[in-house]
């Protein structure tokens, strides 16, 4: 939301508006005052500590406010907790207004759902079983709720395309909060039974593990993309005229596995694998990465041993997977003419196939030291032309069909530099790619 529309800012305020409208009481209805600043006190202390630490929000105390409570005051519990929780990026004023009115108006939603299905009783006594049929139709309605206002505010905010904003928002929250809304249940009949609030609050202490547990998985993770961050500057100082090729190639490999329908995991894996796939190119003198002139026998051979100085140097990462045999076999060509060991067909793994077919095409597509940059059309049918002999078809059709979705946009290197311009011609290339991306070169 940095430097935010004023349409977007408007549709805040509409939300804002809708979430006021929706904390007025009906006409002689109570309010368990008591119950609502319990409930407020602890979604505001739980989402301090969640957002500090990064592991999203607290939704089982909200979800338990919309089993408990009527509407109008179940909404109310939101309140506190997303005003005075952590904000670190700018409008902070805004963001807390937009996060305060969004969850406000879901849990409202949720709990008029609930009690429309006759819930309102259900979480006490022998009826307790009949409570998972409301509470089954409030936890979507919740969900639904948030998906529609995240969907709008990336329309006008961040200006994603209408037909992309709304794509999975639902599908992707309905399990996580799924689970919520079940904490939420069981803290509602808890809150119900003969033990009270007190025996309520004993449903947090395994929510609270699982944060904890998530809360480390998120360091690991950020120490792992803190590793490779730290190895791609190396590679980009070092050789500067393809800067930013690793991360477009990271991002290329994405498209390819996300289009053939790997699981998030590999999809993940094979992102790491584009984006350290030259790697090895710190063990190759620089003096051959910048030389100006046609390399040797010798010294292309020097150049061909990167594959093998990358696998080297990321073997040891336990986290990079099957991201490891692609650093090494990303050169290999499918009628085994590649290096570095000339493997040939189903030899090479499918890990690699990806990052050639990726690596390729970023190659054909950047201005780099010696080339110009072909628009993105011709590249394509340079790969289709080299299918079946440098390159597995399966990838290059699954790059194709992604850039038919979703397009490809580097205009300029990762420094935001101009590309540099290309060499006096007849100068080599620096990469076996390269081969490709030379025939028929204008």
């Amino acid at each position: 939301m940095d430097g935010v529309p004023a349409r977007a800012r408007a549709y805040v305020a509409g939300v804002v508006l809708a979430a006021l409208l929706c904390l007025r009481p009906p006409a002689q209805a109570s309010t368990p005052w008591w119950a609502v600043l319990l409930l407020a006190g602890l979604y505001a202390g739980c989402e301090h500590v969640a957002r500090s630490r990064f592991v999203g929000t607290c939704y089982p105390v909200l979800l338990a406010g919309a089993f408990l409570l009527p509407p109008h005051a179940a909404a109310l519990v939101a309140l506190p907790g997303a005003l005075l929780s952590p904000v670190t990026r700018r409008p902070t004023a805004l963001r807390r207004a937009w996060r305060a009115a969004q969850l406000t108006l879901a849990v409202w939603a949720a709990a008029r759902v609930y009690g429309e299905c006759g819930g309102r009783d259900a979480v006490a006594g022998p009826d307790f079983p009949y409570a998972l049929v409301p509470a089954g139709a409030a936890v979507p309605a919740f969900c639904l709720v948030l998906a529609l206002l995240d969907g709008g505010i990336l329309t006008l905010a961040d200006r994603v395309p209408a037909r992309r904003a709304w794509r999975g928002l639902f599908s992707r929250s309905l399990a996580p909060i799924a689970v919520h809304g079940l904490a939420g249940l069981m803290m509602a009949v808890l809150w119900r039974s003969p033990y009270g609030p007190v025996a309520a609050l004993l449903v947090l202490l395994p929510m609270g593990v699982a944060w904890w547990a998530f809360a480390q998985y998120h360091r690991e993770r950020a120490a792992h993309q803190a590793t490779i961050r730290a190895l791609v500057q190396a590679v980009d100082i070092k050789d500067g005229y393809t800067r930013g090729h690793s991360e477009r190639v990271g991002h290329a490999s994405m498209m390819i596995a996300r289009e053939l329908g790997l699981d998030d995991e590999r999809v993940e894996t094979l992102r790491f694998a584009g984006i350290l796939h030259d790697v090895g190119k710190l063990g190759v003198p620089t003096r051959l990465l910048r030389k100006d002139g046609p390399l040797t026998p010798e010294e292309r051979r020097v150049i061909e041993l990167h594959p093998e100085y990358g696998h080297e140097m990321v073997r040891g990462i336990r986290f990079l997977g099957e991201a490891r045999a692609a650093v090494l076999h990303h050169h290999e060509r499918l009628d085994g003419s590649g290096y570095p060991y000339g493997l040939a067909g189903g030899q090479i793994p499918e890990s690699a196939r990806v990052v050639a077919v990726a690596d390729a095409f970023d190659a054909m597509t950047s201005t780099r030291s010696y080339s110009r940059a072909r628009p993105v059309a011709a590249a394509l049918e340079e790969l289709r032309r080299c299918a079946g002999t440098h390159f597995d078809p399966r990838m290059v059709g699954a790059l194709v069909r992604a850039l038919e979705h979703h397009g490809w946009h580097p205009a300029v290197t990762s420094d935001g530099t101009p590309a540099r311009p290309p060499r006096p011609a007849g100068t080599h290339s620096r990469d076996a790619h390269d081969g490709v991306a030379k025939k028929g070169a204008p």
